[in-house]
């Protein structure tokens, strides 16, 4: 969702910051004032003392010489490259805003049961630097925390097997046991980008992701642009990565530009009591004692690996614990996983919580010492992995079990389809006969909210679930739900949400939900909703249609009833395929028409603007194809003209990569489609944790589209499933590219991994560790199934290491032929890596495909007809196959309609054979 903040950052192209206004949440306090506000406070932090530059083998650090804390953290290879917000310094050296080197405390002592809190950034004092062996800089910190501290807190910074350490050791200096309730280490790195250029935060800026998995956790900073080297921060001892903290006392101004800092937390059992008392934690809550007269010792090493695909090599070389499961952390219960361990200790113990949810069985020993288990998901939800190795260390892998990929995608389609159909003749907007937003905590359906395109069936957070819905249909059609699904498209959707004729005809409105209650009849507006926003657009605003954000979601519809009528039988009656192809080709169009200001931008969901344009050059349309192709290509030549041309009307945004990829790949520009696979690979971890890996970076839709609306990280937001696009496509040109399988499909399964047991779709899942759960609001989610649908797909690849593997179903090896049973949802593509094969079916349906390694034979078996589907169509492509070299092709000659090899199915499944 991208709402009421006009950012354009295209180095000096397009680009004039206008206004930013928050919601209400923030107070509508504009965030540059907000920085003049922090900018008065007092200084503090004593940046007028100087400075101290000390170098490492990777970094050069500059450290505050009043604080000891980290004006800047470059490295060698660019020294002018700060992780740190250094730049900031200057308006940031105030009490309470943390820097890299403080820490957080919350401490009882005795039979005391009431927690204190402790933080060296709440007031500051000039430490006491010391002279300690060995280190690099050393400090007491006793001035920077209050009197009544019952321990005494020395931080140094040193150097461990060739790394960077902060570390603290903490001294009980009472008559009395302290316990340690909870502990933070403040990770302060620059994810700021108020004020700047797209080029500038590309240049000057990282996000950075949690591992949270105890002693076995990290977390990574990657710059935006993709590029290397990767910032990795590694416990040091026993400084387990238990919770993630985010640090809204601090007074940066946080918002669309800016996500907020947070801290790694090594002990969390005082804020599991009390601010995070509701939630269910990613691991147990720990606290520790330090009994009088001792000390422990906690923190954490900064080291560098060469890039994002470099990052699990890097851990094994620094002797940390890696971790690979294929085909990733979502586990659907038909499904035969794989998890690889790697480490140098053997494993003592391995446990499941909740018991029994999953059943690991291992499988013995690969070539190189990687731990080998298959993993079965047995009961639904969250699972957490724990793993406790020979010497002690500890690491957790948190996974989540969902039913069978097409059982959850029947559930979706019918809570869609029941819970949130919404029919009224009477309604004043027209709504009537639709798919509209959803309010999983009250059991009910969004007829109003401030946010008025939430119930007003368009922009992201309004169109959300009609366009699931109709996009569900594409995966696993069902009559039943088409039948109404037809009554939204020719009732609602055409001639309501999109005008149908006109001056503005394929124009698409802002909302048919819209606030004037001196205007609408029969209508009582809530009293206790807040209407005294910019959102609660009045009925002239709703009317309008230059927002090109809305256009995808309308061709989508478009294309899906073109889609189903061309290939299925019985299921669309009410017209030609070509008559529901040419109103999304004419939608698309008309986006640059109507909405020429903000179609300079990619959109969510665009790439389906290129699976219109070729359906138009199969069906022989040439002029309506040749007059998109030619509007297309204006776009994407301004895109080819800069540097990063994936812009939006935010500061920085995750959503039009897909379709700059898309575009700038089909136009031959691959410099640019480079450019920005490497951004979304920025933003998109693998990671052993289901709700981060290949979780597409996204912090402020809540605000938009959510119930609980705040600025957080959302986990498996809609840019997970647009995202996966360009990452899978990438990788089917690659085979041999694992990473990049792993992430998209991460991404894949990701936007499924919220729907709840009855099949709700959530806006996304809370990453804070006061909720850790999904919104209640269903929200944008419908661009993610988007996707889902057009996305999912079964991949069968073979690694030197790993042996055969397969995502989106299970493996079986018998005397050289490998076949893959699939468990996806559609089961209507499969990519065989050792043979660049990539099969997709546009009706009809896999149950497997065999591979014969010494003769490359590949064998399909189809699913017997039914009665929407008497036939299959079937598409052949070899991604990467160079010219010239053996085709494979169906042993047996069919007919083809549009390029599809037509199929005519039997009662029982059948068996084909595809040769060279």
């Amino acid at each position: 969702m991208r709402k009421n903040i006009l950012v354009f950052n295209h180095s000096g192209i397009v680009g004039i910051l206008l206004l930013l206004v928050l919601t209400s949440s923030f107070n509508h306090i504009h965030a540059q004032d907000r920085w003049k506000e922090l900018e008065k406070r007092p200084k503090t932090l004593g940046i007028e003392k100087g400075y101290t530059s000390l170098e490492t083998n990777d970094f050069i650090l500059k450290l505050v010489n009043a604080s000891q804390t980290v004006a800047s953290l470059g490295h060698k290879g660019n020294p002018d490259f700060d992780y740190t917000p250094g730049d900031r310094i200057e308006v940031r050296d105030k009490d309470s805003c943390y820097h890299l080197g403080d820490i957080n405390l919350r401490l009882r002592t005795g039979n005391n049961q009431a927690w204190k809190d402790y933080s060296t950034a709440t007031k500051r004092q000039k430490i006491t630097s010391l002279n300690v062996s060995g280190a690099l800089a050393a400090a007491d910190l006793s001035n920077s925390l209050p009197f009544d501290i019952p321990l005494k807190v020395i931080r140094s910074w040193e150097m461990h097997q060739g790394d960077l350490v902060l570390k603290f050791d903490l001294r009980n200096e009472s008559n009395e046991d302290v316990e340690i309730g909870s502990l933070g280490i403040p990770l302060i790195f620059n994810n700021i980008l108020t004020g700047k250029s797209l080029d500038e935060t590309h240049a000057e800026n990282v996000f950075y992701d949690p591992y949270i998995g105890q002693e076995g956790g990290y977390l990574q900073a990657v710059r935006l642009n993709g590029k290397g080297p990767v910032l990795l921060v590694l416990p040091y001892g026993k400084t387990g990565f238990e919770a993630y903290n985010p640090l809204n006392d601090d007074p940066t101004p946080r918002g669309i530009a800016f996500e907020g800092f947070h801290e790694w937390m090594v002990h969390s059992k005082a804020h599991a009591e009390n601010e995070w008392r509701d939630a269910e934690q990613w691991n147990i809550p720990s606290s520790a004692i330090i009994k009088p007269g001792s000390s422990k010792t906690y923190g954490i090493r900064l080291t560098l690996a060469k890039d994002v695909r470099s990052i699990e090599e890097t851990l094994a070389v620094k002797s940390r614990p890696v971790v690979v499961g294929t085909p990733g952390y979502v586990l659907p219960k038909d499904v035969k996983a794989k998890l690889f361990l790697k480490y140098p200790e053997t494993i003592k113990n391995i446990t499941v919580f909740p018991e029994n949810s999953i059943s690991l069985h291992h499988e013995g020993v690969t070539k190189n010492g990687w731990q080998k288990y298959e993993v079965k998901g047995n009961i639904w939800g969250r699972v957490r992995v724990t793993i406790t190795y020979a010497d002690n260390l500890v690491q957790t892998i948190n996974y989540k079990v969902v039913k069978e990929e097409s059982q959850v995608i029947e559930d979706f389609g019918n809570f869609l389809l029941t819970e949130q159909w919404y029919e009224n003749a009477a309604d004043p907007f027209n709504r009537d006969q639709s798919v509209i937003s959803y309010d999983y905590e009250a059991k009910a359906k969004v007829l109003q909210d401030s946010r008025v395109w939430i119930a007003g069936l368009s922009d992201e957070g309004g169109a959300g679930s009609w366009l699931a819905a109709m996009m569900k249909q594409l995966v696993q059609p069902d009559r039943q739900e088409l039948e109404k699904l037809e009554r939204f498209y020719n009732q609602t959707l055409w001639g309501g949400i999109q005008y149908s004729e006109g001056d503005l005809k394929y124009g698409v409105r802002r909302s048919l939900y819209y606030y004037e209650p001196d205007s609408v009849e029969n209508w009582t507006y809530d009293e206790s909703i807040n209407y005294g926003t910019w959102a609660a657009w009045s009925k002239e605003h709703s009317e309008k249609t230059e927002r090109s954000f809305n256009y995808p979601h309308v061709t989508a519809a478009h294309w899906v009833m073109y889609h189903l009528s061309k290939y299925y039988q019985g299921f669309i009656k009410e017209h030609r395929p070509k008559w529901y192809l040419e109103n999304a080709a004419m939608t698309a169009i008309t986006m640059v028409e109507q909405a020429p200001y903000y179609a300079q931008f990619g959109q969510m969901e665009g790439s389906i603007f290129l699976t219109v344009l070729m359906d138009l050059k199969r069906e022989g349309m040439t002029d309506l194809a040749d007059n998109l192709e030619k509007t297309m290509k204006k776009r994407v030549d301004l895109w080819k003209s800069l540097n990063y041309p994936f812009g939006s009307e935010m500061a920085w945004d995750s959503t039009g990569q897909e379709e700059v990829y898309t575009w700038t790949k089909y136009f031959g520009y691959d410099d640019k489609a480079s450019v920005t696979l490497n951004a979304i690979l920025s933003y998109m971890p693998t990671m052993p944790h289901w709700g981060y890996n290949g979780s597409a970076r996204r912090y402020w839709d809540f605000l938009y589209g959510g119930k609980f609306q705040q600025v957080e990280r959302q986990l498996h937001h809609y840019g997970s499933g647009i995202n996966s696009i360009p990452v899978l496509s990438e990788y089917r040109e690659h085979s041999d590219d694992l990473y990049l399988l792993r992430v998209g499909y991460g991404g894949v399964m990701g936007t499924i991994s919220n729907i709840t047991e009855d099949g709700f779709a959530p806006a996304a899942f809370h990453s804070y560790p006061s909720l850790l759960k999904i919104d209640p609001y269903s929200g944008d989610y419908g661009p993610g199934f988007f996707g889902y649908s057009v996305n999912t797909a079964s991949y069968l690849y073979y690694h030197d290491e790993f042996d055969w593997l397969g995502f989106g179903g299970n493996v079986d090896v018998q005397e050289g032929v490998v076949t893959l049973n699939l468990t996806t949802a559609a089961k209507s593509k499969v990519f065989i890596a050792p043979a660049n094969l990539w099969l997709t079916l546009e009706a009809g349906k896999f149950e497997s495909v065999s591979y014969d390694t010494y003769s490359g034979e590949v064998m399909i078996t189809l699913e017997p007809k039914n009665q929407y589907t008497p036939k299959a169509f079937l598409r052949i492509k070899q991604p990467s196959n160079a010219e010239g070299n053996p085709q494979y092709q169906l042993a047996k000659s069919v007919k083809k309609l549009s390029g599809a090899l037509v199929i005519p199915l039997k009662r029982k499944k059948m068996l084909m054979k595809l040769i060279k």
